[in-house]
């Protein structure tokens, strides 16, 4: 009754390094990232958070290779004497964390509503699809520009600042998740006239048994493309929101953050607090798309057949 899953295992990695070499490099650049990110504790100099490790004294010094540096900081330092290596990995942690947090929540909405539409067809799929063509028709960055301000005129900044991560993470993820539900939606109508299914309906299956543990696991190619791509979607929506000053507060910078705080710096020569984290937010950006590439032509059989 099963069809053809994602396959996994030392050989599939070894093949899909051996046959795309980008997507390769991108998951290692990407995965260098992430264990950064979480070890930031164990391998940041500084705690970024804790506003009594900075010394005023240190503000605005450029990186270790420029005159007038200190090494004990290795990127400089930021106006507030933040040293910006570590804020870079902190700041990372945030947005690593906001991308795929949201993500799950619009994997969590998404799928399901697709699978339920894609199944059911008629009018839950008018439904569904009218909801997700309604959803898609306002900007996210509106979206979460109206959510976080109302929130912070009716709590107040201070609550803002409390509740910054999962705030952003709701947002984003209420936000975009009819990506999910359209792709899922799409395949699941293709999964559901196969020989495999009917064969579930003609051995009495229920349709929700047939949906999760027939036709999901048959649809996990593009759903995974889609999530891979997502993440960095989510990701450039908080750092945008962040350099509005909607998202994280300076006191707990993620990458669009510090990139704000160090916007006005650059016409008084401190380039560096902008330039490198947001050179690290386009390395991280680039690195989650063409990895999405490649497990795109990866898990697309007709794409390997060529």
């Amino acid at each position: 009754m099963s069809a053809e899953g994602v396959q996994t295992g030392p050989r599939a990695l070894l093949a899909f390094a051996g046959e795309r070499p980008g997507g390769a490099l991108a998951a290692i650049v990407l995965g260098a990232i992430a264990l950064a990110a979480a070890f930031a504790p164990l391998l940041a100099p500084q705690n970024s958070f804790d506003l009594t490790s900075f010394d005023v004294l240190d503000a605005g010094l450029p990186p270790s290779w420029l005159e007038g540096s200190d090494p004990r900081f290795l990127l400089g330092t930021d106006a507030q004497g933040r040293d910006l290596l570590s804020a870079i990995l902190y700041g990372t942690r945030i947005s690593l964390v906001v991308g795929v947090l949201a993500v799950a929540i619009q994997t969590a909405i998404g799928v399901p509503l697709g699978l339920l539409a894609g199944y059911a067809g008629g009018r839950v799929d008018t439904i569904v699809t009218r909801a997700a063509d309604i959803q898609l028709s306002l900007s996210t960055l509106m979206i979460a520009i109206i959510a976080l301000a109302l929130f912070r005129a009716g709590l107040g900044g201070e609550s803002l600042t409390r509740f910054a991560v999962p705030l952003l993470v709701v947002v984003i993820g209420l936000a975009e998740w009819p990506y999910f539900a359209r792709t899922a939606r799409a395949a699941t109508q293709v999964e559901a006239v196969k020989d495999y299914v009917r064969a579930a309906r003609a051995l009495g299956g229920s349709s929700l048994g047939i949906m999760w543990r027939h036709i999901l696991p048959n649809i996990l190619s593009p759903l995974i493309v889609v999530a891979t791509t997502q993440v960095a979607g989510a990701i450039m929506a908080e750092a945008a929101l962040s350099f509005l000053g909607l998202g994280m507060p300076v006191t707990k910078p993620s990458l669009g953050t510090l990139i704000r705080s160090g916007y006005d710096l650059m016409f008084a020569g401190a380039w560096w607090v902008t330039v490198i984290p947001g050179l690290v937010l386009i390395g991280l950006l680039v690195s989650v798309n063409v990895l999405g590439d490649a497990l795109r032509d990866g898990l697309d059989p007709r794409r390997g057949a060529r």
